[in-house]
């Protein structure tokens, strides 16, 4: 039985602004809410957890992956559905990729960045379709936006590129998107 999965990226520190946990605790709900799967990083810590526990809280399933280094830093979250353990980062970023259907990028920082940028190049080179989302919680992305608009308007990338991923201003805007994407994903698959 295949699950809808959302992969959430996010810090795994809280941030200097309440809106962003307050963000990634209204995402977390929604995935619940709307019947998907969360996959993360299987952080007990920061937005990770946020987003964890509210997704388990309304009664959510969740998919957690973490290296075997990062058990202990992050806190591995134990009373997930799914939590799996895996050698090294490459292998983490795989398996929650692997096992998820759309991806949501919370604020974070340079884990979150890589994450983000992983996939982005993967869509570049046509390795996969998944829709991307960037959750813009009090414009915390925007000068990430200016610098990706730097790289296309240098000739670094095609334009293109700003077709691989959608701003959404908040958590709320993110489910309405992710929920129209996952349906129009559906219907193909059926």
């Amino acid at each position: 039985m295949h699950h809808t999965s959302v992969c959430v990226y996010c810090g795994s520190r809280p941030g200097a602004h309440p809106a962003y946990l307050a963000d990634a605790e209204a995402l977390g709900h929604a995935i619940a809410e709307e019947g998907w799967r969360l996959v993360y990083g299987a952080g007990d810590v920061g937005l990770m957890g946020a987003v964890a526990r509210a997704t388990q809280m309304a009664g959510g399933e969740t998919f957690g992956v973490i290296p075997q280094h990062l058990v202990a830093w992050e806190v591995g979250k134990t009373d997930l559905t799914t939590y799996v353990i895996t050698e090294t980062m490459h292998e983490r970023k795989k398996v929650m990729f692997m096992n998820c259907d759309a991806v949501v990028v919370l604020p974070g920082g340079a884990g979150s960045l890589d994450e983000l940028f992983e996939v982005l190049t993967w869509r570049q080179l046509g390795l996969h379709e998944k829709p991307v989302f960037l959750v813009n919680t009090e414009g915390y992305w925007d000068p990430l936006l200016t610098l990706l608009r730097h790289v296309t308007e240098q000739g670094f990338a095609d334009d293109c590129l700003h077709g691989y991923y959608k701003v959404v201003p908040d958590a709320a805007a993110a489910r309405a998107a992710l929920r129209l994407a996952l349906s129009s994903t559906r219907a193909v698959a059926e």
